[in-house]
């Protein structure tokens, strides 16, 4: 079955596949696979992931409002210019997504795998990414007012680099904070 608006989708597969520009709104997956798949202008709001694998696709421009991922895989994936406003997330792992820039602020980001993901520029004020994954994540410019980083894995990142005034953090995100701005620990 080939993914259409409003369609449901179970345990398909698809790759190196191209839906650009489509009409997705409201699809449903639950165990697909979108690999490498190219979604660029496409229209996923409304749409419902579950246990779905996207590593490596293109969401340049899509509109993902009010879109639901739930334990998916964007290993890799990029959202250049991506509408992400109202998305949720709960779980899965965005390792090495291109996230620049993008408007996450607010999001229940909570025990979300981000290693290595690009988040230069984004918006994360008051985001809530408590037990997430951030290891070696690029925080360049990054706005994380008010971001809960409580158990948060912030191991290799630069936090000296993003904007954290008022950011909750515990006692190891403020040791890689001092780290990050020079502090030597004996």
């Amino acid at each position: 079955m080939k993914p259409e608006r409003d369609a449901e989708l179970e345990n398909e597969v698809f790759e190196n596949e191209s839906f650009r520009g489509r009409d997705l709104s409201g699809l449903r997956t639950r165990r697909c696979t979108f690999r490498a798949c190219d979604f660029t202008l496409a229209q996923l709001n409304g749409s419902e992931h579950a246990g779905t694998d996207f590593a490596n696709s293109i969401f340049e421009a899509a509109n993902l409002f009010g879109a639901g991922f739930a334990e998916c895989k964007l290993v890799g994936a990029t959202f250049a210019g991506a509408t992400l406003t109202g998305v949720t997330i709960a779980g899965g792992d965005w390792s090495y997504a291109l996230l620049r820039g993008q408007d996450l602020g607010g999001l229940d980001l909570r025990k979300l795998r981000l290693r290595e993901a690009d988040l230069s520029e984004a918006n994360l004020t008051d985001a809530d990414l408590r037990g997430a994954d951030l290891t070696r994540a690029r925080l360049h410019n990054a706005t994380l007012a008010g971001a809960d980083l409580r158990e948060t894995e912030v191991d290799g990142v630069d936090l000296s680099a993003a904007r954290i005034a008022g950011a909750r953090l515990d006692l190891g995100g403020a040791v890689q904070l001092a780290r990050s701005l020079g502090a030597v620990f004996d």
